[in-house]
């Protein structure tokens, strides 16, 4: 039912969804006075989500900063949260999304000596097609790019970031896993993350991946030319927010 819940729940918080209907209650309403505040409030709206500048500094203030090479130690297992894929059926392919810095990092990082093992923590994030398990879909590639089978776990059960951490506890605990742990996962999804793990008893380091929120620019373009891809960028970021306010009322982290 959660599952259900916060699936619907991203729906709702969408911008794009409030611009539309204030646009509809702006057409629809036969109040005068009503319909140009709803118009007003559209547009203001359309102008707020659009504007990269604002959302970069929303960005920076809420993401975990990333780590420098000069500051990490050694660690004996690096755990990757998963969210960064989707099986193309028809082309009998992975798609990935921006997410997958996650996994790219994260073997650069085994590369380097830095991380020993890794555990990859994803099942199924989807209401249709639940039998399509991230973990699955991913080890072939991780392989491939050099990580030996033999320091690689899959956990594949799990739906969202509260079932990574239970189910990854699970898997330490049944694997016997000991050491110092690091969690690789996304800037803006570090807070709720590590709050997870850590709400399992898993103490572990943040190493964020894929930032919003890089070199500050005042460029002209980024101060007041309106970009699609904010709007979009603002979704992930309110569904983040939301989804760590959501799981801090639960007790989840």
């Amino acid at each position: 039912m959660f599952f259900i819940f916060s699936k619907l729940l991203v729906f709702i918080i969408t911008p794009l969804v409030w611009i539309i209907v204030l646009l509809l209650f702006s057409v629809f309403s036969k109040n005068e006075i009503r319909k140009r505040k709803c118009l007003k409030w559209a547009l203001g709206l359309t102008l707020f989500c659009t504007n990269p500048f604002i959302f970069d500094e929303c960005a920076r203030l809420w993401e975990i900063p990333a780590t420098g090479f000069s500051e990490l130690k050694k660690y004996d297992v690096g755990i990757i949260l998963g969210g960064m894929s989707v099986n193309d059926e028809k082309m009998d392919r992975v798609q990935f999304y921006r997410g997958v810095d996650r996994m790219i990092q994260a073997i650069d990082l085994y590369k380097r000596g830095y991380i020993k093992k890794i555990i990859f923590t994803g099942g199924s994030g989807r209401l249709s097609h639940p039998e399509m398990k991230e973990g699955e879909l991913i080890k072939p590639y991780m392989i491939k790019m050099g990580v030996a089978p033999e320091d690689l776990w899959i956990e594949n059960e799990s739906k969202n970031t509260r079932e990574n951490a239970v189910f990854t506890k699970t898997l330490i605990e049944k694997e016997k896993i000991t050491g110092n742990f690091l969690i690789i996962t996304s800037a803006f999804h570090m807070r709720r993350g590590m709050g997870c793990f850590k709400k399992v008893g898993i103490v572990a380091d943040p190493y964020s991946t894929d930032r919003y929120a890089g070199p500050r620019s005042f460029e002209l373009d980024n101060l007041i030319v309106p970009n699609i891809s904010a709007l979009n960028d603002w979704t992930n970021f309110i569904h983040e927010m939301v989804g760590f306010i959501t799981y801090k009322i639960m007790g989840y982290a």
